[in-house]
């Protein structure tokens, strides 16, 4: 209630506090050090976008915002997504979030965000730097309160060769099962088993998608098409037709 107001720090503001340090309002991280490791941008790297078939407009429509950042310029707009580190802020608890007003000053709250992590950068570094950011943060705040940061799982980031002989092998796949030439694209979603797999073996890893750009990966009503659950079979046997007119040593 308000009659704890001003005699005491409220751990809300608090948080808000330190939750807005985090990132600016063009979406760059403002963490010391985030950026230090993530691989440069090569010339071969920008001349892939030129070629993949995107439209920011159907992007910004799609996923219903008022304006896109990088003045919605595709390329910039798709390294973004890729190959550039992002933070998101997902949520308060012990904050009071039913309908209505309601008057109510928690004693505890925990703030919950995430940082997606991008090729050449390392998860124990990172998450060194984010920590060490963020108590800094706190000593500057001078709160009575207490204040703990906690990681609570995370793995590092994964990237193929695209000029691997398998990724030969998908696109003669591709070709055969859609009738379309593939577009060779990274993705910002978590698959850390992915990395594992690929560092036991020591083997290339693929992935090889079948479904579409709407079928709401890892959400309450994921879906896959009929369509695209009876191409991507075919596409797989061609796939694996493919891979067995290789050598063994690839």
């Amino acid at each position: 209630e308000n009659i704890y107001q001003i005699t005491l720090t409220e751990a809300m503001s608090d948080l808000i506090y330190i939750l807005n340090t985090l990132i600016d309002v063009n979406g760059k991280i403002l963490i010391t050090g985030i950026y230090k490791d993530v691989a440069p941008v090569t010339d071969a790297e920008k001349e892939t976008y030129k070629h993949i078939d995107f439209e920011s407009k159907d992007f910004q429509e799609e996923i219903g915002c008022n304006q896109l950042l990088h003045n919605a310029e595709k390329a910039a707009i798709l390294m973004s997504r890729w190959r550039h580190p992002s933070l998101s802020i997902h949520g308060i608890e012990g904050a009071y979030s039913e309908p209505g007003a309601k008057s109510v000053i928690p004693k505890k709250v925990i703030g919950k965000f995430s940082l997606r992590l991008v090729p050449n950068q390392d998860l124990k570094k990172v998450e060194a730097c984010v920590i060490d950011y963020l108590n800094k943060k706190w000593e500057e705040r001078k709160s009575a309160n207490n204040f703990k940061v906690t990681h609570m799982h995370g793995g590092n980031p994964w990237m193929s060769d695209p000029n691997h002989p398998h990724y030969e092998a998908a696109k003669k796949a591709i070709k055969h099962a859609y009738n379309v030439e593939p577009d060779l694209t990274r993705e910002g979603g978590s698959i850390p088993i992915t990395l594992t797999l690929q560092d036991i073996t020591g083997k290339s890893v693929l992935l090889l998608p079948m479904g579409a750009c709407d079928d709401g990966a890892h959400s309450q009503n994921e879906k896959i098409d009929i369509r695209n659950y009876i191409e991507g079979t075919k596409m797989m046997a061609a796939y694996l037709f493919e891979v067995g007119k290789l050598g063994k040593s690839d």
